[in-house]
């Protein structure tokens, strides 16, 4: 795939970008590792002012960078700049609560025979990020803010068709006054993802995409030893049982489908709705999916944009064209636009069955699966079958199905009566093949972190004759 940026609007070809060549990669991976070596030694205060600083200029660059966003991958611009807004907030939350999740935690010394015991967090080193297009901003941050913090390196190989966001990146850590090479932005195509990985001063990898991508990367790394944090895919699971606030369910629903144009990890894509409600729900679902206006995302009255990629649109309108053709119904949506762009209408299917290839894959587009069920039982169990495991919903006003949902439910994390989204405040991440580790919070910080056990003995001055201090030992 080229480097380059595509405007999904039109079609048209903006601006294409070499990938580095041998010796510049190399370049840029020996700059990231010296970069290390001193970055490392650098207080978490002064990592604070960096991280504020960065907050600081993505506030100043809002405008700009929301536009260049939409106009690389086609997200509205509204939510272009909620994404500029909730970078800041990330790096501000590590800046507050960064130094915190960095001081040595005190273990019981008395119980291993030490004057002193306790564990400190240290940074591991250049940490390769590999990311995906759809937040093109946000899932780099997610990694970088918290990486910085701890004090390790980041290079970032970004989708290929965001290369100007990408760069953007690396000059706002610039601009934000950290360390020469501390982040920086690698313009290489997929196939030179393995030389870096396999590289020995790369120490971990992180990635968020595919199941496929995920695989490879997790083979590669294992074969070297080395750590990996995935959040690959989903089809996340919204419940709607008899006793929820049907209204605000399909308000909500309708967000959670087509956020970002439908393209998200964590977007609902398959409806489970209790049969005492499933006629009024899916007639207010289907009433507020037509409401939404298609366009340019650069308008303010838009609220679906195109998809970021023709082919897309195209792997989209195949589920429903497969759906269709095996007795689907299409409640409303389900035909593509004519003229330029790639521009999918919000869509909703009925009557679905495990024959259907969207029944078990990721549909990434503003499409969603309606499924009639009988109870919770039924919902989960069909939930569960499904190979990802990112997010769920329930809408629920009773207390003993939320507690089966929370128990029940095979997912990383579980919302009632919320959309599905990403806090610093909060762990993010799946099971099954939605990946492995955490993102955000001090988990997310300490994923690239050595936990270093440290036991202080008790001076020579106050052991006893013939007391080598020493336990029995493995």
């Amino acid at each position: 795939m080229a480097i380059a940026t595509i405007n999904p609007v039109t079609g048209e070809t903006l601006k294409t970008f070499e990938p580095l060549g041998d010796e510049a990669l190399e370049e840029k991976i020996a700059r990231a590792a010296a970069a290390w070596r001193s970055y490392r030694r650098t207080t978490p205060e002064q990592r604070v002012g960096w991280l504020r600083s960065a907050a600081d200029v993505l506030d100043g660059d809002v405008d700009s960078v929301a536009a260049l966003m939409t106009t690389e991958m086609g997200k509205t611009l509204a939510s272009a700049k909620a994404e500029v807004g909730k970078c800041a907030k990330g790096l501000r939350w590590y800046a507050e609560h960064g130094p915190d999740l960095l001081r040595p935690e005190p273990a019981d010394a008395g119980a291993v025979g030490a004057d002193e015991a306790y564990v400190v967090h240290q940074p591991i080193g250049v940490v390769l990020a590999i990311m995906p297009w759809n937040f093109p901003l946000w899932q780099a941050m997610r990694f970088a803010a918290p990486a910085l913090m701890a004090g390790n390196v980041g290079l970032l190989k970004h989708a290929s068709n965001v290369p100007q966001t990408a760069l953007y990146l690396e000059e706002l850590f610039v601009k934000a006054g950290f360390p020469d090479h501390v982040f920086q932005t690698l313009l290489i195509g997929s196939g030179a993802i393995e030389r870096v990985l396999r590289d020995d001063r790369v120490a971990a990898a992180t990635l968020t995409g595919s199941a496929p991508a995920g695989q490879s990367v997790a083979a590669i790394a294992g074969d070297a030893l080395k750590k990996t944090v995935l959040e690959l895919g989903g089809s996340d699971p919204f419940i709607v049982m008899p006793s929820a606030n049907l209204d605000k369910a399909a308000e909500v629903a309708v967000t959670a489908r087509c956020q970002n144009n439908g393209q998200s990890c964590i977007a609902a894509k398959r409806f489970f709705v209790h049969a005492d409600v499933a006629e009024e729900f899916t007639r207010l679902f289907a009433e507020k999916l037509g409401a939404l206006t298609v366009g340019d995302p650069m308008d303010e009255e838009t609220k679906v944009g195109p998809l970021a990629t023709e082919s897309g649109r195209d792997d989209v309108e195949k589920y429903v064209r497969d759906a269709v053709d095996k007795g689907a119904t299409v409640v409303v949506g389900g035909q593509r636009p004519d003229g330029p762009g790639w521009f999918y209408p919000p869509t909703l299917l009925t009557g679905i069955t495990p024959e259907m290839d969207l029944y078990a894959e990721e549909v990434f587009g503003p499409v969603a699966a309606l499924f009639t069920v009988g109870s919770l039982d039924e919902a989960i169990e069909i939930a569960n079958s499904h190979p990802y495991g990112l997010g769920a919903n329930l809408w629920s006003e009773d207390e003993d199905e939320r507690a089966q949902f929370v128990r029940d439910v095979a997912s990383g994390m579980a919302f009632i009566n919320g959309m599905v989204t990403s806090y610093p405040e909060l762990p993010f991440g799946g099971v099954k093949q939605s990946g492995y580790g955490r993102e955000l919070t001090g988990l997310g910080m300490r994923e690239f972190m050595n936990a270093k056990t440290v036991w202080v003995g008790p001076s020579s001055s106050e052991q006893g004759e013939g007391d080598t201090g020493a336990a029995a030992s493995e």
